[in-house]
C-alpha cells in the first residue's frame, strides 16, 4: 500500500459499482447485485465452506478459534458476505451492525494472521471458478478487508 492509499471500512458498502453486476440490462432495469451475478447463496456457502476447510488445519488461524466447532464462525462470515454483496440482510437482523474491527479486537491480527487468512481465502475464491471480473472484484474487497482487520504490527 502506498502512502496515498487508505484502507476503507470493509463493513460499509463502497460507493463504487462493486456491489452491482457489470452486465448490461436491456430492459432498462437497474443491474442486479453482485450477490446475484455470482450465483447467490450457494456461491457464498461454497466460498465460506472451502475457506473454513483450510482454517481447520491452518497452524496460524486455527488457534484463533476457541470453539472446536467452526460452524458458527462460518455462518457469521457467510451471512456477512451475503449481506455486503447485496443478498439477504440476515447478518444485521441477527447480529446488528457488523463492527468488524470491534468484533475482532480481542484477537491478535498481525501480518502473519492477515497473510494466512488471505492464503486460505485465495484458495477458496479460486475454487469457485468465477468470471475473471467477478473474481477480481471479490478479491480486491477481501484484500482490503484483511488489511483493515490488522490491529498489531508486532511479531507473535
Amino acid at each position: 500500500m502506498t502512502r496515498d492509499e487508505t484502507v476503507t471500512n470493509p463493513a460499509e458498502p463502497s460507493t463504487t459499482t462493486e456491489q452491482t453486476s457489470t452486465t448490461e440490462q436491456t430492459s432498462g432495469e437497474a443491474p442486479g447485485t453482485f450477490y446475484e451475478a455470482v450465483g447467490g447463496g450457494p456461491t457464498f456457502r461454497r466460498l465460506v465452506d472451502e475457506f473454513y476447510r483450510g482454517v481447520a488445519d491452518d497452524p496460524v488461524l486455527r488457534p484463533l478459534y476457541a470453539d472446536a466447532d467452526l460452524g458458527p464462525a462460518a455462518d457469521h462470515l457467510r451471512m456477512f458476505l451475503e449481506q455486503y454483496w447485496g443478498g439477504p440482510t440476515t447478518y444485521s437482523q441477527l447480529r446488528g451492525h457488523p463492527r468488524l474491527r470491534q468484533r475482532h479486537a480481542p484477537f491478535r491480527v498481525g501480518p502473519a494472521e492477515r497473510d494466512a487468512w488471505l492464503r486460505q481465502m485465495r484458495r477458496a475464491v479460486e475454487s469457485l471458478s468465477l468470471d475473471p471480473s467477478h473474481e477480481a472484484t471479490l478479491w480486491e474487497y477481501l484484500e482490503r478487508a484483511a488489511m483493515f482487520m490488522v490491529n498489531t504490527l508486532e511479531d507473535a
